[in-house]
């Protein structure tokens, strides 16, 4: 597959400089945009998908009646993380 390019973006330059000067010594600023939107494609994702989850989550709760309280949930996690920590 052929590699295709970004829009140019124009930005302030202090936003140029800050990021030229957060890159790592071998790292391009092409490289540095590439991995940013690889990130927040990938952020994105990840955010709409936990917001499926949840929306199917509540519907699953609304059809069964069954609904958790916070502590109830709280004090799972807290079972869990000491478990873990057991270990």
């Amino acid at each position: 597959m052929k590699s295709s390019n970004f829009p140019s973006v124009r930005v302030d330059p202090g936003l140029r400089d800050a990021a030229e000067k957060v890159l790592d010594s071998e790292e391009s600023l092409s490289s540095f945009v590439e991995h940013s939107i690889r990130y927040q494609v990938q952020r994105r994702n990840l955010q709409r998908a936990f917001i499926a989850r949840g929306l199917a989550s509540a519907d699953q709760a609304r059809q069964s009646g069954e609904y958790y309280s916070a502590d109830e949930v709280l004090a799972e996690i807290d079972q869990v993380i000491g478990a873990q920590r057991h270990r």
